[in-house]
């Protein structure tokens, strides 16, 4: 069956990616929820200048939800509680990531556009195969 995806392939792509982007929502939001808006600012040059345009409350708010979505796509599959979490998180990391990407094009940041659209389609994927043929709910 050569060019045909087993359900366990996908089932171990859809750990892989979902393991790495929750990792990835964990170290963005312990920086927004532990570092200073000015710290923030400095640290990565051009690709971090877009926290200026917030406030250090709604930096908390976006901080705290990418906690919550580095939980949401793995303790659900992992713990076998309500599974279903999972789809949801990516689902919302697919609009959490869509969000940046219109914030990049307002602002003008073409070139740190990238990463945006890379984990963009990394959360659909994982919502794509939770929802459908590799749901830890199946």
């Amino acid at each position: 069956m050569a060019g045909r995806l087993t359900n366990a392939t996908l089932n171990l792509a859809l750990w892989v990616v979902a393991a790495f982007q929750a990792f990835i929502f964990l170290v963005a939001s312990l920086s927004k929820l532990l570092v200073s808006k000015e710290r923030m600012a400095g640290s990565l040059g051009a690709a971090s200048r877009w926290v200026e345009g917030f406030s250090t409350r709604t930096l908390r708010a976006i901080g705290g939800v990418e906690l919550l979505a580095a939980a949401g796509l793995v303790l659900p599959g992992a713990l076998g509680i309500a599974p279903v979490l999972v789809p949801l998180a990516a689902t919302g990391a697919v609009l959490l990531f869509a969000s940046a990407v219109i914030m990049r094009l307002r602002r003008g940041e073409r070139v740190t556009i990238v990463g945006d659209l890379v984990y963009l389609a990394m959360a659909a994927f994982v919502a794509w195969g939770q929802f459908g043929p590799g749901s830890f709910a199946n």
